[in-house]
């Protein structure tokens, strides 16, 4: 797909990288049939080659409206369209481009702007997260039903390991993880301790630039990146193995670090280092010995929910699978794994209705088999989906940990 790029956007970084990735789309349709929101809404411009059009015209125009935003802000970014793409089109890199572009050019109402900054700020600072959500949960019984169902309850937390290993490892708390369900890292932290890793927590280390980033705030989401990188450094230079999250949505974007500031001449080098090192911690756990882990299989069978970014961003769809099968776990049979189950960082929030009716086809297919629980990867679609189930939704790695 050809771009003549318009005058204002010729001379650009990101002109000239949205035409470069707009050129590998051969109009072939594959991606219709992978795509949630296609298959939810049957709306050309709510599919991938659907936006990448929008997204052509406004390269070529230098122009965009409040359409265009609309269609850009409905996509999950779940990528799912890149592993079916017989042309290996960089989606989520061109949308994220797309979407800065659009939020240039076209003025959002002030509520949403309102909203939008708010989940910034509010999402990426843990202690006032924390603030909120500790509020939430003292006042839940006498919320409205569907506010309530939105406040997970406080989770009971094991004792932390001491730190006593040469392996070390560093680990990014996460945002939303860190307040809402610590247990996960807790968890991280208990059986990596029995495998003989210690894992090492760096204060000055915040949000992964994920939020920011995604929600077209760049400038945010670097200078997020551009922290962590100055956090973790002295301690990569000291022999840390490995940079890791427990939550895959932040493994993707500690991957993305090199790709992101590959034109910063101070972090270029820095950032590459970082995403070589980072691991999702399914991927760490892949390569030890669970022999040396005392576990308990016999709960019942598994639902296994692989969220988008450990299947279609790490591309990874079975690691989960494979480790739960490998310990002597029992897993259920799911339907349409590939598919989002709509949580999608804040697209929960901000595009609730298709989250939702997303996240109850992701139910119906995850529980056919009637499991006796769902493990997924992911804080935010282990957030979403026990909104909707009586089943309990973990994150795997505690199953490791009876």
């Amino acid at each position: 797909m050809h771009v003549e790029l318009h005058p204002d956007l010729r001379d650009t970084q990101s002109g000239q990288t949205a035409a470069q990735l707009t050129s590998a789309c051969v109009h072939c349709g594959f991606c219709l049939a992978t795509c949630p929101t296609y298959l939810d809404q049957r709306d050309e411009r709510d599919s991938p080659r659907g936006r990448i059009y929008l997204i052509k015209q406004m390269l070529e125009t230098g122009e965009a409206g409040s359409a265009t935003q609309t269609h850009l802000d409905r996509c999950l970014t779940c990528r799912s369209c890149e592993t079916t793409c017989p042309s290996g089109m960089q989606y989520g890199q061109l949308l994220d481009i797309g979407r800065e572009l659009v939020e240039q050019r076209v003025a959002r109402p002030a509520l949403e702007r309102v909203v939008r900054r708010s989940l910034r700020y509010v999402l990426t600072r843990p202690r006032l997260f924390k603030t909120v959500l500790t509020a939430g949960q003292l006042l839940r019984p006498a919320l409205p039903r569907a506010l309530r169902e939105k406040v997970p309850a406080r989770q009971s937390l094991r004792p932390r390991p001491a730190p006593n290993h040469k392996r070390r490892m560093l680990v990014l708390e996460g945002c939303v993880q860190s307040v809402a369900t610590p247990a996960t890292n807790i968890a991280a932290r208990r059986v990596l301790d029995k495998l003989g890793i210690t894992l090492v927590s760096i204060s000055r280390a915040g949000c992964c630039g994920a939020v920011n980033y995604h929600l077209s705030a760049h400038d945010a989401g670097l200078d997020d990146i551009r922290r962590n990188i100055d956090a973790w450094w002295q301690a990569i230079e000291n022999g840390a193995e490995a940079i890791i999250s427990s939550a895959s949505g932040c493994s993707v974007m500690l991957a993305d670090y090199g790709k992101l500031l590959q034109h910063d001449s101070q972090y270029a080098d820095k950032a590459a280092r970082v995403s070589a090192l980072a691991l999702d911690i399914s991927q760490v756990l892949a390569k030890e010995n669970l022999e040396q882990l005392t576990l308990n299989t016999d709960i019942g069978r598994i639902a296994v929910q692989t969220p988008c970014s450990l299947q279609h961003g790490l591309q990874q769809p079975e690691l989960i699978r494979e480790i739960l099968q490998r310990a002597g776990f029992s897993l259920a049979a799911t339907r349409e794994d590939h598919l989002c189950c709509g949580s999608a960082g804040t697209y929960s929030i901000l595009q609730a209705p298709t989250s939702e009716r997303l996240r109850d086809d992701k139910i119906s297919a995850l529980t056919g088999a009637s499991p006796t629980l769902i493990a997924t990867a992911n804080v935010g679609c282990q957030l979403h989906l026990q909104q909707a189930t009586a089943l309990p939704v973990v994150h795997w790695i505690e199953l490791l940990d009876p």
